[in-house]
């Protein structure tokens, strides 16, 4: 399950600028075909993407300053509807989100595949922290594609201190600044990790710092901030909770990559990337 979006933000900042003829820019979109298409030639079978068609989502109506598209760069933000085209013309099942997000795709994908008994174990490609809640054991793993890292369960609690059903607890203690909400004052990563490992979810931790039992410098003033502001802090975790229902497959074959569309030579050249198309020819033939 790969994170488009994340994918596209990463090579428009890694490559130099590519405009075409058409005066359009293309570098991140090329980028991404590349990678995706490297997937295959590892050994990938089954692939996923996920998009952010449109950047603003449900979430946008739970918070004000929840995230959006202002100020991102035209010639970003004009590559999404593009990407999405140029991966499904060579064979990838996309998955452009409008009410959901990329990572309630992933998330929903990765549940799906999960289940089925045939698979070995998922991987999630993306950096972002609240997919970490979507770990199981070493089945259902998160990827850091730039930095070549994998980690499951363990990983997720030498990361982060807390185990991944504590994620979304401690996001909303600790606010996702990428993601546009604060968490709660006072509330660090060291003092919600410390809390959360011991009580696990919200509702759990005693109203009073002196039933926590635990060593965390100004337990008190954290814990009146979580009494006084806990119908905020559970809005936060509901914000930072992933859906498992967004449309996206039904079985884990429908992601088996097939070989690309008639359409993937014109979309090649439509972003100057025809010097790919005899690696995804030999991937094609490689598959028959």
């Amino acid at each position: 399950m790969v994170d488009g979006t994340y994918e596209l933000f990463r090579y428009h900042h890694a490559l130099p600028s590519h405009v075409t003829d058409g005066g359009v820019e293309v570098a991140a979109t090329r980028g991404v075909l590349g990678s995706m298409i490297g997937l295959l030639e590892q050994g990938a079978t089954h692939v996923g993407v996920a998009t952010d068609h449109v950047i603003e989502s449900f979430r946008n109506d739970l918070w004000p300053g929840y995230k959006t598209s202002a100020g991102m760069p035209r010639e970003l933000l004009g590559q999404f509807n593009l990407l999405e085209d140029v991966l499904a013309a060579a064979g990838f099942v996309v998955w452009p989100m409008v009410e959901y997000e990329a990572d309630d795709a992933m998330a929903s994908a990765a549940a799906v595949a999960e289940k089925d008994k045939k698979v070995e174990y998922v991987i999630i490609c993306t950096p972002d922290k609240d997919l970490a809640q979507c770990v199981v054991d070493d089945r259902v793993v998160q990827m850091d594609r730039r930095k070549n890292t994998v980690i499951g369960v363990d990983g997720v609690v030498e990361k982060f201190g807390i185990g991944p059903a504590s994620i979304p607890d401690y996001l909303a203690l600790v606010g996702d600044s990428a993601d546009g909400f604060p968490g709660l004052p006072g509330w660090g990563a060291k003092s919600a990790s410390t809390v959360l490992a011991h009580f696990e979810h919200l509702e759990s931790i005693p109203p009073a710092a002196t039933d926590w039992n635990l060593n965390v410098r100004g337990g008190a003033k954290l814990a009146l901030t979580l009494q006084r502001d806990i119908e905020l802090a559970l809005l936060f975790r509901r914000i930072a909770t992933l859906e498992r229902d967004a449309p996206t497959i039904k079985h884990v074959d429908e992601l088996g990559w097939e070989g690309p569309t008639d359409e993937v030579a014109s979309y090649a050249e439509r972003i100057d990337a025809t010097a790919m198309l005899p690696r995804i020819e030999a991937l094609a033939e490689a598959r028959t």
